[in-house]
């Protein structure tokens, strides 16, 4: 044969040979509903896109149709892409067929539907860029962690993406998932909007300014009217229809609403200043708290009043600009009905502006007691003479006043309990309040994340399992997911925790262990006194101070000399740094801690002695902690110890109940890990810390791969720092620093060597971390 004439054969690649393209149409070729829609949306991208373009969004249909999302979900599909294609923008169809074929994997074909029949309100409201792609991202997480909930969301995304926002619809879903805590019916009746509180976060204002976007600045504002750095923390969010919580006072703390109702942008900056402002004032400038004694709630609220005036008073005399920022809310006028709250805010304006005039007798008298008392005003005895009296004038005068609805105004004041001595009834920081007629008590709590302690309406506390008599294994005290690594899906309500009831030992032994750890002893107690609450630390480049910081003048002068506009922090000054911390050990027990060291000690005698050497100096510190033990016997029984509670003092009885933890079962650490976050999580401290101590890797009897129970861990540990709760891993020997490594990250993850040192190093390492 001729070599210029033969024939070379040449191999077609399949992806060639059978494109998306082809493939697609081949499949709707054998579906007759389906495929005059399919042809109608082809005809119509094809106009529009290329061959590449195409060749993907058919990518997309046959994805689509490989998870069985089933017609009305390709239907739905392809509606959305004939209403995208006017953008001519591609990526954003492609990103809407694969999401909605994962959520289709996590939560069915009627998810997957629902989501797509959404994306067109989301996209009229985020538009089709980045903001749409996070929103999708969203649906996925909701669709892997509460698959049931995707189709009511779907439903009501009008109304949930209302305030307009992607970080709104973030913290909306997260918030859902978070309050159900596993129970799938108040799950589905909070992305139903059935739930009050889901219907509130849906209601925030449009345009409303909240505390997390001017904590910044009213740190610094505040600073710089008083010299002294202000600790601010954000109350629960209120979107219901009661009135505007007040800012509180608990200590040195400052709680600020999460924002304030109907207050907007520049306006609600300003109303944030002024409450900050007026809240410091009391601290700088008050002098202890009052004693409630037998004073009736009437009384109470005058005295408030009158100190709130005494305060401002004192300030404007040292910052007369003050006036400029809180005059605005003063707008009582001297006319309308004649009850108690408008007299009130009627009195607080004359007595903060002179210029106010107002013919009321009651209004007259307040004024002129204040304006005879100016002499003694840095007393704050008068404050509580004042208000006695005009607590009873009133009293008499039978003005209508209800305490329960009774609100402090203006609006920039804080509640007033912060001025009060409760005795046995002092609430923590951040607690709403009601003074009944004759006494005053605590009617509600907060909890961090928001919520409260009351029963719901089945009457179960939130976040903890269904009541279940309990049997020999311990009381079910709630149930928790657990993260299934081989189907990459989070299972609810997996795993049950049980509350064992701790046996008293003999607190002797670890008494005297105590007694033979001397040298290490007095070393943390040199720790314990480096960390004290009050310790100076140094303030470099500050507009202010007592000294002049050289570097920072140097590199002043030298940008002076460059034509460049220097710096003026150029001061050194020195504070006192407040520490609110409060720490958790969680201490495993499982069966390898019963294995015995060349000592003749125990792996958990060494971690008892540990705890013990800590908890010791962590109570002469002051810090609130707690100590929880655990161990497993499978996902239906994982039992939690508790040896001290963050309520108790540390005393003997605890110690007894530590030197009473005995060896047994496994390490299912997934669970103890976000039963340890739930129990720290109600701790009112602005920093969080827990401190696990193991020997080694997660294991269960119902677990055949520990790699299962690791990822769990791992993700755990992450939902941690998400709430913000810093969790350090402490791994006894070498067995184990892997998996920690990976569920904690190395960065918080320390090896001990040699498990006699773990008392030492346990202590160093809290006392490291106490003083970030």
């Amino acid at each position: 044969m001729n070599a210029a004439r033969q024939i070379t054969l040449h191999l077609v690649p399949p992806d060639e040979e059978e494109s998306a393209t082809r493939r697609a149409h081949r499949l709707m070729l054998q579906r007759e509903t389906l495929r005059p829609m399919f042809r109608a949306t082809w005809d119509d991208l094809s106009h529009r896109f290329d061959v590449n373009e195409l060749e993907a969004w058919a990518g997309t249909v046959l994805a689509l149709a490989h998870v069985n999302a089933g017609p009305a979900c390709l239907i739905a599909y392809w509606e959305a892409s004939k209403n995208a294609a006017d953008r001519q923008e591609i990526a954003p169809l492609l990103v809407a067929g694969q999401m909605a074929a994962d959520i289709c994997r996590n939560a069915g074909a009627q998810a997957a539907t629902a989501a797509l029949q959404a994306l067109p309100v989301a996209t009229r409201t985020f538009g089709s860029g980045p903001v749409l792609a996070r929103w999708w991202r969203v649906m996925d997480v909701l669709a892997r962690q509460a698959p049931e909930s995707v189709v009511p969301t779907a439903h009501n995304i009008a109304a949930i993406l209302s305030p307009g926002t992607i970080d709104a619809f973030e913290n909306f879903v997260a918030a859902g998932l978070k309050f159900a805590s596993g129970n799938k019916a108040r799950r589905l009746a909070f992305f139903r909007l059935e739930d009050e509180l889901a219907r509130r976060m849906i209601a925030r204002d449009l345009g409303s300014v909240t505390f997390l976007e001017t904590e910044i600045e009213l740190k610094a504002f505040v600073t710089a009217l008083w010299g002294k750095p202000p600790l601010l923390r954000s109350s629960a969010a209120d979107n219901s229809q009661a009135p505007q919580r007040r800012t509180s006072i608990a200590g040195p703390l400052i709680r600020l609403p999460e924002s304030f109702r109907g207050v907007q942008g520049d306006a609600a900056r300003a109303l944030f200043r002024a409450a900050a402002a007026h809240a410091q004032a009391h601290l700088v400038l008050g002098s202890g708290l009052f004693p409630v004694g037998t004073l009736k709630p009437l009384q109470i609220a005058f005295v408030s009043l009158i100190e709130d005036a005494r305060i401002e008073t004192l300030a404007m005399r040292q910052l007369p600009g003050l006036r400029r920022l809180w005059a605005p809310y003063h707008s009582a006028t001297p006319s309308g009905v004649v009850a108690a709250p408008t007299l009130m805010a009627r009195l607080a304006r004359a007595l903060f502006d002179p210029a106010y005039a107002d013919d009321d007798s009651f209004v007259a008298k307040g004024r002129a007691m204040f304006q005879a008392a100016l002499p003694r005003i840095e007393d704050p005895a008068i404050s509580r003479e004042i208000g006695m009296l005009l607590g009873n004038d009133l009293g008499q005068m039978r003005v209508q006043f209800n305490v329960k609805s009774y609100v402090v105004e203006p609006v920039y004041r804080d509640d007033g309990l912060g001025l009060w001595d409760f005795g046995e009834n002092t609430p923590p920081s951040g607690e709403m309040m009601e003074l009944p007629v004759d006494a005053v008590r605590i009617d509600r709590q907060e909890v961090p994340d928001g919520g409260s302690n009351e029963p719901d309406e089945q009457g179960e506390a939130l976040g903890r399992g269904r009541p279940v008599a309990p049997d020999e294994r311990g009381t079910i005290i709630a149930k928790y997911p657990e993260w299934d690594r081989a189907h990459g899906i989070e299972r609810a309500e997996w795993t049950t925790v049980r509350e064992v009831a701790a046996h008293a030992g003999d607190p002797r032994l670890i008494e005297a262990a105590l007694d033979h750890a001397d040298a290490l002893r007095s070393r943390i107690g040199r720790l314990v006194r480096g960390v004290r609450i009050g310790r100076t630390i140094r303030l470099n480049r500050q507009h202010e101070g007592h000294d002049i910081d050289i570097d920072a003048a140097l590199d002043a002068g030298i940008a002076l000399r460059i034509g460049q506009e220097p710096d003026p922090r150029v001061f050194r000054s020195s504070t006192s740094v407040h520490r609110d911390l409060a720490a958790l050990l969680l201490i495993d027990v499982s069966e390898s801690t019963r294995d015995r060291l060349a000592s003749g000690a125990t792996i958990l005698d060494v971690e008892r002695l540990a705890v013990a050497v800590l908890a010791e100096a962590m109570s002469g510190l002051g810090d609130p902690f707690g100590l929880l033990a655990f161990a497993s016997d499978g996902r239906d029984d994982v039992r939690m110890t508790t040896v001290k509670s963050f309520e108790e003092h540390y005393d003997r009885s605890c110690v007894a109940r530590l030197a009473g933890l005995r060896s047994g079962l496994s390490t299912r650490l997934g669970t103890a890990l976000r039963h340890a976050g739930k129990v720290i999580g109600n701790t009112n401290s602005g920093r969080k810390l827990l401190i696990v101590l193991t020997d080694g890797e997660p294991s269960d009897i119902d677990i055949s791969d520990p790699l299962d129970l690791i990822e769990d861990a791992r993700r755990a540990a992450i939902g941690l720092k998400s709430t913000g709760i810093d969790a350090y891993g402490v791994v006894l020997g070498k067995a184990g620093i892997e998996a920690a490594s990976r569920i904690f990250g190395r960065g918080n993850t320390m090896m001990v060597h040699r498990i006699d040192d773990l008392p030492g190093r346990l202590s160093e390492l809290y006392f490291r971390l106490a003083r970030r």
